[in-house]
């Protein structure tokens, strides 16, 4: 007698496979104390002995949670919940009046409605608004290099005239200085203690002069550069966070060219 062919013993052992499974899942499903890990066993004939050897392995299915559910119920209505997407630190405290609203090519308008134009640029300092013009400042007035601010080795450079308001402002910051101790009597002044100046230099951003930079901190006010709109964006969050009084703007428009 001839053995069976490899084909037909592939069939016999795909045959008695399924018959098992479905023997193991109908004796789970009648009887709810046998557990749904419980294995199923095949004996598959070798196939160099066929009828002589048998050998077994056991499967497992998958467990199968029937108490675990994806609907977690109605909504909860606490008051305790907190909606992290409408945080805000700063909703309920008042924008300065002074803040940027809009950078123009010529100008700025505030929150409190008033408008810089004309192509001037404007100082923020201790609440107050004021025109600025740097690029006329000092000798510049009258000499060949009027309207310039960027000079010979691309650096941004004026005149210590361009920062006259800041002798104004009571107390002085920074150490003792000649001549800061006493307010002047001729002048008014503006209570603040400003510590930062923050610097917008239009379209772009250049380093500042030496000169520039150690008069500036002469004056015990530590400077930061930036181009006009990120410097009008930067005063408007650290001055509502901070306040008027120790934060200071100088900006020139974004529209500033320098002449030919």
């Amino acid at each position: 007698m001839k053995p069976p062919s490899v084909q037909l013993l592939r069939a016999f052992r795909a045959t008695d496979c399924t018959r098992a499974r479905l023997n193991t899942s109908q004796q789970t499903s009648s009887r709810r104390h046998i557990s749904s890990k419980a294995p199923f066993i095949c004996h598959v004939q070798s196939l160099k002995s066929p009828g002589k050897q048998t050998r077994a392995f056991t499967a497992t299915s998958p467990p199968q949670d029937e108490s675990r559910s994806s609907d977690r119920g109605p909504a909860s209505k606490e008051d305790t919940q907190t909606d992290f997407g409408t945080m805000n630190v700063l909703g309920n405290t008042p924008a300065p009046t002074t803040a940027i609203d809009a950078c123009l090519t010529d100008g700025f308008h505030l929150d409190n409605g008033l408008k810089i134009s004309g192509g001037s640029g404007c100082i923020l300092v201790a609440g107050e608004a004021f025109s600025w013009r740097p690029w006329e400042a000092g000798e510049r007035s009258n000499s060949t290099g009027k309207g310039r601010m960027i000079n010979r080795k691309g650096q941004w450079d004026v005149e210590k005239e361009a920062w006259g308001v800041f002798d104004l402002v009571w107390p002085k910051p920074g150490p003792f200085l000649p001549g800061h101790g006493t307010r002047s009597p001729n002048h008014i002044t503006l209570t603040a203690l400003i510590d930062l100046l923050i610097l917008g230099l239009g379209p772009s951003t250049y380093p500042i002069s030496p000169e520039t930079r150690k008069y500036i901190n002469s004056l015990g006010i530590r400077v930061d550069i930036q181009d006009t709109r990120n410097a009008a964006a930067q005063f408007n969050l650290l001055a509502t966070e901070r306040g008027v009084g120790s934060i200071a703007a100088a900006l020139i428009p974004i529209g500033w060219r320098e002449p030919k």
